[in-house]
């Protein structure tokens, strides 16, 4: 732990924190809280904004990156009484020693977006011993230790994909023996796949959840024919499509340096050029463009290519290549005429001289999705989303003509309008947005699981999340989402 915290956060208050509640506390009231949880790997809060939500309250929060960690303590923390904030801890390790007991106060929730590490493949070890050396282990400590009645873990889908396998079943393999009874079948879901009322937002994030109730490791070993807590797929009827990623922008107006986020003047002279391709399509022939890459520098007639070139190809590229000779012989004359209309085209970069069109029949580039991507310019109908990574192509709103702001971001992942980023370095911001949980799906799979599982779980908590109002944050999108699903659920009551 490098970083220097705050006084409130030093010996004396770690012990006023693992004490509240006591009657030895002179002056302080019984802490209220439904449940007590602990969130690690913590980010900037996803986990944090469904569990309060929920009326729990955090007693540990751990995050090893420091401007994460100065997200966390300025929008969830610092606002609390000295009272009431949570121990925060800057490296999980330093916690979970090997030959002691954790130093993580006693809680019901504990939730995880872990880093996924490889795990060993020799011999045929198993469970802790070879979950040992990995961040995983380190959270298997704190269970192993305190025992909390729910486990909720996050991770990206390729976990339990198949280069994964052997990870996978360690993982569970390991909640099963400190008693935590876990579906082998992964939980995965995205947060378009719910409707706005339940928290969903219009970005493709499918994530795996792995949730565990603890029954002791007898009954966990035992009860393992278990189903995923969720099944990938849309709610209570949503269409997806129905999503509109107008929903999570605020208006330019209210946008301070708004000139920072908008389109230069190269990048919108590339989108004009491919836009007036897209209109000459629609006019000359009424169709959209196809799906497939277009590449500029590959448009000649299929006569010209060479057989014994393409067969040395890789498949994927000769497949494209012939794509793009057959688009060039049966639009040649609009390609010709576009080409003459634009001559400053040929002076692109290589990277603008290509397009994917995956925008079905949106009637112009100006009205997509774009992502300026090393492959080439993206172009996406105006649905929902790419999921958000730390590294990416910040996604650009064509109707707009700028990209998304940080805050903006925020709210793809369903925080609240609120959130504070306090001037800080905006690819910072897009880089723990990126990092984090997207907050309604991980709060729609928290909820179903103690809803399946109440029988087994304290009753304070299933009271508690089971009478929170089922949208975790209900300002991240505009009224707009609101009046539309209105409208899709009782398409009769909006008649007259």
């Amino acid at each position: 732990m490098n970083d220097a915290l705050p006084l409130h956060f030093n010996q004396s208050a770690r012990e006023l924190d693992l004490a509240v509640g006591s009657a030895k506390l002179a002056g302080m009231a019984k802490d209220s809280a439904a449940f007590k949880y602990a969130d690690l790997f913590a980010g900037i809060g996803g986990f944090h904004a469904m569990l309060d939500h929920a009326g729990g309250r955090c007693v540990y929060v751990s995050e090893i990156d420091r401007e994460a960690r100065q997200t966390y303590l300025r929008n969830w923390v610092d606002p609390l009484p000295a009272s009431r904030r949570p121990i925060v801890n800057t490296d999980i390790t330093m916690a979970t020693p090997d030959d002691g007991p954790v130093d993580v106060p006693p809680h019901d929730v504990l939730a995880a977006g872990f880093p996924c590490q490889p795990f060993s493949k020799s011999g045929r070890q198993r469970g802790m011993d070879e979950a040992r050396g990995t961040l995983f282990w380190n959270i298997a400590r704190i269970l192993e230790d305190r025992t909390p009645a729910v486990v909720l873990l996050e991770n990206v889908r390729n976990i339990a994909g198949p280069r994964h396998t052997h990870e996978w079943d360690v993982i569970i393999q390991t909640l099963r023996e400190i008693g935590y009874r876990v579906s082998s079948t992964p939980s995965v879901f995205s947060p378009h796949f719910l409707p706005p009322s339940l928290g969903g937002t219009p970005q493709v994030r499918d994530r795996v959840f792995i949730l565990g109730t603890y029954v002791g490791p007898q009954r966990a070993l035992a009860e393992v024919d278990v189903p995923p807590t969720v099944v990938r797929g849309p709610v209570d009827g949503w269409n997806a499509a129905d999503w509109n990623a107008e929903w999570i922008l605020d208006d330019d107006v209210d946008i301070d340096n708004i000139q920072k986020y908008q389109l230069t003047a190269d990048e919108t002279a590339w989108v004009n050029v491919w836009d007036d391709l897209v209109q000459r399509m629609w006019t000359a022939r009424g169709v959209r463009l196809p799906g497939f890459p277009l590449w500029a520098d590959a448009w000649i007639p299929e006569r010209g290519l060479d057989p014994l070139e393409l067969e040395a190809l890789p498949r994927w590229k000769s497949q494209i290549l012939i794509k793009n000779a057959r688009f060039y012989d049966d639009h040649r004359d609009v390609i010709r005429e576009w080409k003459h209309a634009n001559p400053t085209f040929a002076s692109f970069p290589d990277s603008r001289r290509k397009l994917e069109w995956q925008a079905q029949d949106t009637a112009s580039l100006w009205e997509t999705v774009m992502h300026f991507r090393p492959s080439g310019i993206r172009a996406k109908a105006p649905t929902y989303l790419p999921a958000l990574v730390a590294i990416t192509q910040t996604s650009v709103m064509g109707s707009r003509r700028r990209r998304l702001t940080p805050h903006e971001a925020a709210r793809l992942q369903g925080f609240s309008r609120s959130l504070s980023f306090a001037g800080q370095r905006d690819s910072a911001s897009y880089k723990q947005v990126g990092n984090g949980v997207a907050v309604g799906a991980a709060w729609h799979v928290f909820r179903t699981h103690v809803e399946r599982d109440a029988s087994d779980l304290p009753r304070r908590l299933v009271r508690a999340v089971l009478a929170s109002p089922l949208n975790p944050t209900g300002d991240a999108l505009a009224d707009g989402a609101k009046a539309h699903e209105a409208r899709a659920v009782a398409p009769e009551a909006a008649v007259g």
